[in-house]
């Protein structure tokens, strides 16, 4: 079934470019940070920070997200027909047998993370496996497999550190305005416009972060779902999960902001019915546009 990954070169291409693009984002922050402070080491320091991180994110990003999301192993003796599903499917799909791993929640909800296909992993939440049929959880399944076919978990799980460490770092440098105060002998035209640089940089430095994150996200569902359905030849099932999905209204314990775009559906319940300019920054498409696309797919 390689045919239904071939999207899996783009995202491992763009995946290095948002590795570029965070090391120009941090040592450039760091720059900026350096020339206001009127320290040359603060740009040494980012330069350091930005190539550790993306080592972290890259090896170890997929352990932190499931530390984040308190998923657990889970075993075959107590999940038999789940390790057959995605078994099954990892045979047809040509895969390797991703890790399992459980959520005691109560919601309806799913993820896939891992760097490549070999480390792949699949979580399920407790309130998924309890309310869906077993077509219902292939179709669920097949989506994150998808995903691991397409190598959005490599692009997926690396924006959660590198975006998260972003915004912490805009966050540092506008709390360490407040302690500043003026410079002595630094309040020329140069040094303000050097500050007002940098101020731009630490507002809009997470913005652009968050929209990146969004926009991977939105399109990677659509194209998960479409890939899920042609494995399984059978979208209706897909669709009818996300229907029951979309019903479900049970909130997330473990839900947070820098995972949300990970999930086959958005773990904060109270965005599915918020209208416009909040639904802008949601991060999944509308589930009723992927159920359609689904319902009119011919397999």
């Amino acid at each position: 079934m390689v045919s239904l990954y071939t999207h899996r070169d783009s995202n491992i291409r763009k995946t290095w470019i948002i590795f570029t693009l965070f090391l120009i984002v941090v040592i450039g922050g760091g720059y900026l940070f350096s020339q206001i402070y009127g320290n040359p080491s603060i740009v040494v320091i980012a330069s350091i920070i930005a190539i550790t991180m993306s080592f972290i994110s890259y090896w170890y990003s997929d352990k932190i997200v499931l530390g984040m999301a308190k998923a657990v192993p889970a075993t075959r003796e107590s999940n038999h027909e789940l390790y057959n599903i995605v078994e099954n499917l990892c045979i047809t799909a040509g895969l390797p047998v991703p890790k399992i791993y459980i959520m005691e929640e109560a919601q309806f909800n799913a993820f896939a993370t891992g760097r490549d296909p070999q480390h792949g992993v699949i979580a399920v939440t407790r309130g998924l496996l309890e309310h869906l049929n077993r077509s219902e959880l292939e179709g669920v399944i097949s989506h994150e497999m998808s995903h691991i076919g397409n190598r959005d978990i490599l692009i997926s799980t690396v924006v959660v550190v590198l975006v998260g460490f972003i915004a912490i770092m805009s966050d540092i440098f506008m709390r360490s305005l407040w302690f500043r105060g003026r410079s002595r002998g630094r309040d020329n035209e140069g040094g303000q416009i050097v500050l007002i640089l940098g101020i731009a940089f630490a507002i809009l430095a997470p913005i652009a972060g968050t929209l990146m994150k969004l926009a991977i996200s939105r399109k990677r569902e659509f194209l998960a779902d479409a890939s899920g359905a042609l494995l399984t030849r059978y979208p209706d099932a897909l669709a009818d999960a996300l229907q029951k999905i979309s019903a479900d209204v049970t909130p997330m314990n473990i839900a947070n902001n820098s995972t949300a775009h990970l999930w086959i559906d958005d773990p904060y319940n109270e965005q599915k019915k918020a209208p416009f300019l909040h639904a802008l920054f949601m991060t999944h498409p509308p589930i009723a546009d992927r159920i359609k696309a689904l319902r009119g797919m011919k397999v």
